[in-house]
């Protein structure tokens, strides 16, 4: 993997590292060794919990990375990349903020996720590598 300076975990970046999928685990070990930021957006914390959510791993999981809250300027922020790209905030709302969570950490920047079309659309082709799961 480049060398990065922050890696966004979306949510199935999130959950598969929660439930310790091999191939993430080993792309945050790498990004840990080399002292890159993880990243998650705070909405995505409530999107990764259920009843059946490991809550000691995902707690101790988040002891280990940056939590980037989702304020007033962040959700503005969003809605303007859904009304750019098209999307309805009902659906993509989330997306669109760990898209601006994204477009706000220092670059180089890689996100997490399943979501490839999606994030790829709404980080506007802007220097944001989208990794897919």
């Amino acid at each position: 993997m480049t060398q990065l300076a922050s890696l966004v975990l979306d949510f199935e970046g999130l959950s598969a590292w929660i439930e310790e999928y091999r191939k993430v685990g080993s792309i945050v070990e790498s990004a840990q060794r080399n002292k890159t930021d993880i990243v998650v957006c705070a909405n995505t914390i409530i999107e990764v919990t259920h009843a059946g959510t490991n809550m000691p791993r995902l707690n101790w999981l988040l002891s280990q990375v940056k939590i980037e809250p989702v304020t007033a300027q962040t959700a503005k922020a969003a809605a303007k990349l859904l009304k750019d790209t098209g999307l309805h905030g009902h659906k993509y709302a989330i997306d669109a903020t760990v898209a601006v969570t994204a477009l706000d950490q220092p670059g180089p920047v890689a996100i997490l996720t399943s979501d490839v079309d999606d994030l790829t659309k709404l980080c506007g082709g802007q220097r944001v590598k989208v990794i897919p799961l």
